[in-house]
């Protein structure tokens, strides 16, 4: 070892550098996954992921209903807010439709809240083109801030038999997630 020998180097942490530029875009991609992922995750397993409130609201549906939280006390109720031009709305459409039906008898109803601006007719052709059934209304910022607002569509709310909010999820709502979360309402409510 002489005069021209290299400067001692000091290797990073465990033999590897942390601060790369995969890692950067890991933890940013965690950052921006994790609110969208955890209210999925806490349906699933039954963790709460909005404040407990009873939402109070008025809609007339499409068809000349009119549905309120006491008109709907004693039954689950999963509120979906959508809009016509949201691509991930018509995505969970049918399979909402499929959920209306499959858990009817089970005094589940699905409500469609709609905050389209444009004609009512053109609501009412987009829900027909699809087949449709469950009760859809279109709604105003104030019916949606009763629900606590919205940060994208769609918006999925379960509301259980009190009308008590108990779980609120941004972005399509997935059958392995929702599914456990309404068994597990209507299991715990039992038929009150």
């Amino acid at each position: 070892m002489g005069d021209n020998a290299a400067p001692p180097t000091v290797a990073p942490v465990g033999g590897r550098r942390w601060l790369t530029w995969s890692n950067v875009l890991l933890v940013v991609v965690l950052v921006w996954a994790a609110p969208r992922l955890l209210p999925h995750l806490g349906a699933l397993l039954g963790v709460s992921t909005s404040e407990a409130r009873q939402p109070q609201f008025s809609v007339v549906t499409r068809d000349g209903r009119l549905l309120t939280q006491d008109s709907l006390r004693g039954r689950v109720v999963l509120v979906n807010v959508w809009a016509t031009w949201c691509a991930p709305c018509r995505v969970e459409m049918p399979a909402l439709q499929q959920l209306a039906d499959a858990y009817a008898a089970d005094s589940v109803v699905v409500l469609g809240l709609s905050v389209d601006d444009g004609p009512p007719a053109e609501v009412d052709a987009f829900l027909a083109e699809r087949n449709i059934t469950y009760p859809v209304a279109i709604v105003d910022r104030r019916t949606v801030a009763a629900f606590g607002g919205v940060r994208g569509y769609p918006t999925s709310m379960l509301l259980d038999r009190d009308g008590v909010l108990r779980h609120s999820v941004v972005g399509p709502i997935g059958p392995v997630t929702l599914r456990p979360a309404l068994r597990r309402l209507l299991d715990r409510d039992g038929a009150s």
